[in-house]
């Protein structure tokens, strides 16, 4: 990461810029600015960087900046993000595999963002964000493989998947309107098939198996939305059901909520299948874990299943590698009682790191085009999924009581995630698993290209750019979409225009 200075970004006026000093300095941690409408603070007052640099998802929040120890942690944690692990026994970094997924964070998150969209599957081609999703004929997740299921391993282990047997296949589509709008203008949409060779599994497999993609989301600003009360996701939920909106109101029932270390119980918010409730037990938490399978205090095992360790323990080349019975590596292997390689201390770091990441301001909101593609977005129903604003409670956070009173808090900001935080059918050709996909946040966006090399979208990246993304939308985004659609030429790029500026 390489921090950004906070008044010297080029983003605003230099009057405005000549208006900040220590005296005007404002308690929420940023220069005076009472001039910018509060929509360009995306991450309220508290979690809001002004950075528009191709680090500007890699910023603190103003409170880690202004609090020097949390500032320190910051970059430590920050490490075991952007560092590699190794399969060494000791030192920093140590502990990856025995099968693993990636060897690093960033690997799948360039510039801190979302994956890229690739034209194969290989797990140290860096920006590749895409995660395998291997299902049977319900839409299960296999047993014989993680949910994640991993490509890599450490000898003289296998990967339960040789991924020279993963083949993508990027294919046309043609939508029932032609890729035609109505004023003529053509657009292009494509879709990724992917199948894995039978003999590229290491594990026994079923008879029937179906292969997806899901690619990595950004991690900036999880640390706000996770700071949005329960009640406040539940409630949004109740007035988008009156509403007669198509929701998985299975995810909202109580008995389904999510139980956390700690022992409370929370509504889903994270991830496409809403299966995290909480940051502190959020993707990032389990995939410094799981995508590593570097044990922790509290993760104490690997994450493998039981058909891999059985696979492995009875390859005799392991074995004989190892110098061990079949018995001893599959204990091993499915042991619950392992080594912590993880600290506490380094954990807490990471997680601080995580939470503490800022989203970028909105951009050039001002400008003729955008107020007009604002008005737009409001006008033709984007809103009704990409809700815009929400405002955080006391963000006494929970899930975790390792990290409790350790992490930066978020209490009662106006923040603009433009999402609504729950489940939608998309109904797309080679959809996402189950059909339902969490609405996923716009802010900041607008900087991907910059930041990561890649404006790409949609849970698998088939999307090229907003025009294509929007085009996707069925189910309860195909109302947006018609309307988009007869806009004319000038209003669509003016929508847009919009979109690469919050």
């Amino acid at each position: 990461m390489k921090k950004s200075n906070l008044f010297y970004t080029g983003l605003f006026l230099s009057a405005l810029l000549l208006s900040c000093s220590d005296d005007n300095k404002d308690e929420n941690g940023g220069g005076k600015t009472d001039d910018l409408a509060e929509e360009y603070y995306s991450g309220g007052k508290l979690g809001t960087t002004f950075s528009t640099t191709t680090f500007a998802y890699e910023q603190p929040t103003p409170v880690v900046d202004e609090d020097p120890e949390m500032s320190l942690q910051f970059k430590y944690g920050e490490a075991f993000f952007e560092k590699e692990f190794t399969s060494n026994t000791s030192g920093v970094r140590h502990g990856l595999g025995p099968a693993f997924v990636r060897s690093s964070c960033i690997t799948c998150h360039p510039g801190y963002g979302h994956g890229k969209r690739m034209d194969r599957y290989r797990a140290k081609d860096h920006g590749n964000g895409y995660l395998l999703v291997v299902t049977d004929e319900n839409d299960n997740f296999v047993p014989q493989l993680t949910g994640m299921p991993q490509t890599q391993a450490i000898a003289p282990f296998l990967p339960p998947i040789d991924e020279s047997g993963i083949k993508i296949e990027w294919k046309e589509y043609t939508d029932e309107f032609g890729n035609k709008f109505p004023d003529g203008e053509t657009y292009s949409l494509i879709y990724p098939e992917v199948t894995i060779d039978r003999s590229a599994f290491n594990v026994p497999m079923p008879d029937f198996y179906k292969v997806r993609l899901e690619a990595t989301i950004g991690i900036y600003g999880t640390g706000l939305l996770d700071a949005i009360p329960d009640d406040s996701l539940l409630a949004q939920y109740e007035k988008e059901k009156k509403l007669g909106y198509k929701l998985n109101d299975a995810k909202y029932q109580p008995e389904n909520f999510i139980k956390e270390a700690d022992g409370t119980s929370h509504p889903g918010r994270y991830t496409y299948g809403l299966t995290r409730g909480t940051l502190q037990n959020g993707p990032g938490s389990n995939a410094i874990w799981n995508i590593t399978n570097v044990t922790r205090s509290d993760r104490r095992y690997h994450y493998v299943t039981e058909a891999y360790a059985v696979a492995m323990s009875q390859n005799k080349d392991i074995q004989k590698s190892l110098g061990k019975t079949e018995k001893e590596i599959y204990d091993y292997l499915m042991s619950k009682e392992l080594t912590p390689e993880l600290s506490d201390e380094d954990y807490i770091n990471f997680m601080v790191w995580h939470r503490g990441l800022a989203v970028p301001a909105a951009r050039d909101l001002d400008n003729d085009q955008v107020k007009r593609g604002k008005e737009m977005f409001y006008s033709i129903g984007c809103t009704s999924c990409h809700r815009p604003t929400w405002t955080t409670g006391a963000d006494d956070y929970k899930g975790d009581d390792k990290v409790k009173g350790k992490l930066p808090r978020y209490p009662h900001q106006k923040i603009w995630p433009y999402t609504d935080l729950l489940q939608h059918r998309l109904e797309m050709v080679n959809n996402i698993r189950t059909g339902w996909c969490r609405t996923t946040p716009l802010w900041g966006r607008g900087l991907s290209e910059k930041c990561t090399g890649a404006g790409d979208h949609l849970h698998d990246m088939r999307a090229r750019n907003y025009n294509e993304a929007i085009m996707w939308h069925g189910g309860d985004g195909k109302y947006a979409r018609e309307k988009y659609r007869n806009l004319s030429k000038e209003d669509r790029a003016a929508l847009i225009k919009f979109l690469e500026s919050i």
